[in-house]
C-alpha cells in the first residue's frame, strides 16, 4: 500500500486533532516541525472559523501608518487628469503649492499613477548619472538658439520658430515665428533679443546655414548671423556634427513648445495668431512654471536675480552694431498704393502687360541683391555701388548710374510683387534697356560658376572652360556652333565648339539674349628659366630654345595658336600650339645664378 501525501492544510488539521485528542502539545510541535506556539494559533484559527481557519492568511498588515493620504492620492490623481503632460516632479511640486505637507515623494507620485493607471509602464531609460551635464554660472553668459518648425498654417504652409535659451537661467529670450527661416528672418529676430536683453557673452548654435557658414562650398564665408556676433564682441560657437545634445537646453525647450502650445496638429490663420499663442506659452514658461532641471526654481527668478558686479558691465557695455535695414524703425504701417495722376497724353497699359518699375539699390557687401524675394548675384567687387533696377514679368535688368548694363535675367517677379515694389518707392520705368531679340537671332548666353575642377555644366553636359577660371562666374555665350567664354571683367577667354544645336540653345534655364561678343584678352604671357639642356616647359608643352639661352629668364606669350618666347623684348622663338592644357603658373620657380665674370 502506497503513501499518501497530505497537503498542508491537512496537516494542521491532523495536529489540531491530536492535540484535542490529548496528545501534549510539546510532542506534536515536535512531530509537525513547527513551534508550540504556533501549535496554540492553528486550535485558535479552528475553535474560532473551523477548518476554513487553517488556510493560509495574508501577511498585510492592516494599519500601514505611512501610506499616502486618499486626499492627497485623489489631488495627485486630479491633477494629472486636468494636465496629462505633468510627470511626477510637476506633480509633487504642484501637490506643495496646494498646501500637501510633507509633499509626497516623485515615488510615490509614480506608484499613485500606476496604480490608477494614469501611465503607461515603460522600460527605465538611461539613467541620469550616464550623461554629463554642463551648465554656465550666472545668467546671459551663454545662450543657446535653434530653429523648429511645426507651426501649421491655414493655407496649407509651416512656419518655423526662431527660439533661443539661456543657458544658466534657462529663460526664454528668443520665441519668434517667421513664415521662412532665412538667414535675415533669423538675424531679426537674434537682433530684437539683443536689443531687449543685452549682449551675452557667448551664443551655442549647431551648423545650420542660418547660423555658420564654415560648411558652406565651395568656399567658407562669414554668414551675416556670424558677422553680428564678430562686430558686437560674442563668441559664436557651434556644435560637433551630428551632437543634438549639446544644444539639449534648447532641444528640451522645443519639445515643451511642440507638446504643450503646437500639439494636436493645432491649426493658426495668421503667423500673427501663431505668434500669440507662442508669447503665451513663453509667459508661462518662463514666470509661472518650475523647471526641473533647475531644481524646480522658476526660470524668470534666476535670469533677472542680482548679480555682483552685472549691473557695472551693463552700464560700460559696448554699443549695439546691427546692419541697416534688420530691425524696423518703426511699427509698419499699412501701405496703400499711390494714387494715379489722370494724364490726357499719358498712354493707357494693357492689363495683360503689367507696367514695368525702375527703383534704386544699393549692392550689399556680399554682392548678392534681393529685390522682391528674387536674388540676383553681382559680386562682392560692386558692394557699396547703387545700381538701377529695371524689371517686369519677364526680364530684370541691372544697370549703372550712367544707364550701362550690368547684367540681365529672367525675372520671377509677379503683378503683386511689382506692386510692392511701386508702393516701397519705386517708379514706372520707360522701354527696357535691353531690346528684344529678333525672332531669328539664336545666340543666347547663360551665368555659370566654374567649379574647382575648370569645368561647367550646360543643360546637363559638363564643359571644361579651364582651372584659371575656377571659383569664378563666368558668361557663357552660345549660338549652335561656337562657345565663347567670357570673364567678370567683360573679356573673352575661350573659344570652344558648342555642344548644343541651334534650336536647343533657346531651351536652356536662364538664358538670355546673348550680348556682342566682346573682344579677345590679351594673350598671357608667363616667365620660365631655360633649363640647362636649353628647353622650357609651358602648359604642357615642351619647347627647345637652344642651349645657348641656358639659365636665361625668358618670357613666353601664348595664344589660341601660337607660343612665343622672348628674351627681353626680343623674340628668339615662335612654334604652333599644340597642347590644351591650361596655365597653372605665371611666375618661374628657379632663381637663376650668374657667374661673376672674369
Amino acid at each position: 500500500m502506497g503513501l499518501a501525501e497530505l497537503s498542508v492544510m491537512e496537516q494542521r488539521f491532523h495536529a489540531v486533532m491530536e492535540c484535542l485528542g490529548g496528545t501534549p502539545k510539546t510532542e506534536v510541535a515536535a512531530r509537525y516541525g513547527v513551534s508550540r506556539q504556533t501549535i496554540h494559533n492553528w486550535l485558535a484559527r479552528y475553535a474560532a472559523d473551523g477548518i476554513k481557519g487553517l488556510e493560509d492568511h495574508s501577511h498585510r498588515p492592516h494599519v500601514c501608518p505611512h501610506r499616502v493620504d486618499p486626499s492627497t492620492e485623489a489631488l495627485v490623481c486630479e491633477l494629472r487628469r486636468d494636465h496629462p503632460r505633468w510627470g511626477p516632479r510637476r506633480l509633487r511640486f504642484e501637490a506643495g503649492r496646494r498646501g500637501v505637507t510633507p509633499p509626497p515623494a516623485r515615488a510615490t507620485v509614480y506608484r499613485i499613477l500606476r496604480r490608477n493607471n494614469l501611465v503607461p509602464a515603460v522600460p527605465r531609460k538611461r539613467r541620469r548619472e550616464d550623461y554629463r551635464r554642463w551648465e554656465r554660472p550666472e545668467p546671459m553668459e551663454l545662450w543657446q538658439m535653434d530653429i523648429v518648425g511645426g507651426v501649421l498654417l491655414a493655407d496649407g504652409t509651416e512656419a518655423k520658430v526662431v527660439t533661443g535659451l539661456d543657458d544658466h537661467s534657462r529663460y526664454c529670450v528668443i520665441a519668434t515665428v517667421v513664415r521662412r527661416a532665412t538667414g535675415r528672418a533669423v538675424c531679426a529676430a537674434f537682433a530684437a533679443a539683443l536689443t531687449r536683453f543685452g549682449l551675452p557673452g557667448e551664443v551655442l548654435t549647431d551648423n545650420g546655414k542660418q547660423f555658420t557658414g564654415r560648411f558652406t562650398t565651395p568656399r567658407p564665408g562669414e554668414v551675416l548671423f556670424e558677422r553680428i556676433c564678430r562686430e558686437n564682441g560674442i563668441v559664436a560657437r557651434n556644435t560637433k556634427p551630428r551632437t543634438p545634445t549639446t544644444t539639449g537646453k534648447v532641444e528640451r525647450f522645443h519639445q515643451s513648445l511642440q507638446g504643450e502650445c503646437l500639439d494636436d496638429g493645432r491649426v493658426f490663420d495668421t503667423v500673427e495668431q501663431a505668434q500669440a499663442a507662442v508669447d503665451l506659452f513663453v509667459a508661462e514658461y518662463n514666470y509661472d512654471r518650475p523647471h526641473q532641471g533647475i531644481d524646480d526654481a522658476f526660470p524668470a527668478d534666476r535670469f533677472h536675480r542680482p548679480t555682483p558686479g552685472r549691473n557695472q558691465v551693463e552700464l560700460h557695455a559696448p554699443k549695439l552694431r546691427l546692419p541697416s535695414g534688420l530691425l524696423p524703425t518703426a511699427p509698419p504701417a499699412p501701405r496703400t498704393p499711390p494714387a494715379v495722376e489722370n494724364d490726357a497724353t499719358s498712354v493707357t497699359v494693357s492689363t495683360n502687360r503689367p507696367q514695368p518699375v525702375q527703383l534704386v539699390r544699393v549692392v550689399p557687401p556680399s554682392g548678392n541683391l534681393t529685390v522682391a524675394q528674387q536674388q540676383v548675384w553681382l559680386g562682392p567687387t560692386l558692394a557699396g555701388t547703387p545700381v538701377t533696377i529695371w524689371v517686369d514679368t519677364d526680364r530684370l535688368h541691372v544697370l549703372t548710374a550712367d544707364g550701362a548694363r550690368i547684367k540681365s535675367s529672367a525675372s520671377r517677379l509677379s503683378q503683386r510683387d511689382l506692386a510692392r515694389l511701386l508702393a516701397d518707392g519705386g517708379t514706372p520705368a520707360g522701354p527696357p534697356p535691353l531690346p528684344q531679340p529678333e525672332p531669328q537671332a539664336t545666340a543666347v548666353e547663360v551665368d555659370r560658376v566654374v567649379n574647382a575642377c575648370g569645368g561647367i555644366t550646360i543643360a546637363g553636359r559638363q564643359i571644361s572652360v579651364g582651372m584659371p577660371l575656377a571659383g569664378q562666374r563666368v558668361r557663357i555665350r552660345l549660338d549652335g556652333i561656337l562657345l565663347h567664354v567670357i570673364d567678370e571683367a567683360g573679356q573673352l577667354r575661350r573659344i570652344l565648339r558648342c555642344p548644343l544645336p541651334p534650336t536647343a540653345c533657346g531651351r536652356i534655364r536662364d538664358a538670355r539674349p546673348a550680348s556682342p561678343i566682346p573682344p579677345p584678352a590679351a594673350a598671357p604671357t608667363v616667365e620660365r628659366v631655360v633649363s640647362i639642356t636649353g628647353s622650357i616647359q609651358v602648359a604642357g608643352q615642351r619647347i627647345q630654345v637652344g642651349v645657348v639661352h641656358a639659365r636665361k629668364l625668358v618670357t613666353v606669350a601664348l595664344d589660341e595658336h601660337n607660343v612665343t618666347v622672348y628674351d627681353a623684348d626680343t623674340p628668339i622663338k615662335a612654334v604652333p600650339r599644340r597642347s590644351t592644357t591650361d596655365l597653372n603658373r605665371t611666375k618661374a620657380k628657379h632663381q637663376i645664378t650668374t657667374a661673376n665674370g672674369g
